[in-house]
């Protein structure tokens, strides 16, 4: 079975977004791009909520394509472009769009069924409103946690109506020069 592995930048007091969405306070270098990128090599399905995928799907496209493209822009342009993009939307049911699908209704019954298809891991960037149901009904299978040195203090939260405990093994830490710290969780 493939599995699904979150990736998320949070705060150290538990939030994945300001208030009003902001993400500014995100840290990220080529060197926690490159570890990352492993990850995504073994992937062929990008899951994302709507918010997300629309945020993703206006700069990742062409982002290789641009004179100033870092080796980061090019090689993860180039994968987005050529995996499957699954879309957790109750405001794009019906769309049709290239290389994308769109889960709209039993979201836990359509991520198992999504699971079970032959292929590479599934991994699902940032997406906190697509990423609850998903922790709620124990579908992920790791979190990459990419905790930031800095406290928001208020702001949307990493885990959210969490019904039962969860316990999680931790598979790997690093540290990266610009002070994140990422956990690498297993069930």
């Amino acid at each position: 079975m493939r599995k699904l592995i979150l990736f998320m930048h949070t705060s150290l007091d538990g939030f994945v977004a300001g208030p009003n969405g902001e993400m500014d306070w995100i840290n990220a270098d080529d060197d926690m791009f490159d570890y990352a990128g492993k990850q995504t090599d073994e992937a062929d399905t990008a899951l994302y909520g709507r918010v997300t995928y629309d945020m993703m799907n206006t700069y990742w496209p062409t982002a290789g394509e641009q004179p100033n493209a870092s080796k980061h822009d090019k090689q993860h342009s180039a994968w987005y472009n050529s995996v499957l993009k699954v879309v957790i939307s109750k405001t794009m049911k019906g769309s049709n769009i290239d290389n994308t699908q769109i889960i709209s209704d039993h979201i836990p019954e359509e991520i198992k069924k999504l699971k079970q298809q032959p292929g590479k891991n599934i991994v699902i960037f940032g997406s906190p409103s697509a990423s609850y149901p998903l922790t709620q009904n124990n579908l992920i299978d790791e979190y990459w946690l990419f905790v930031n040195p800095v406290l928001l203090g208020k702001g949307i939260p990493l885990f959210k109506n969490i019904n039962d405990k969860k316990d999680l093994l931790l598979i790997e830490s690093k540290i990266f020069s610009s002070g994140v710290v990422m956990l690498q969780y297993g069930k």
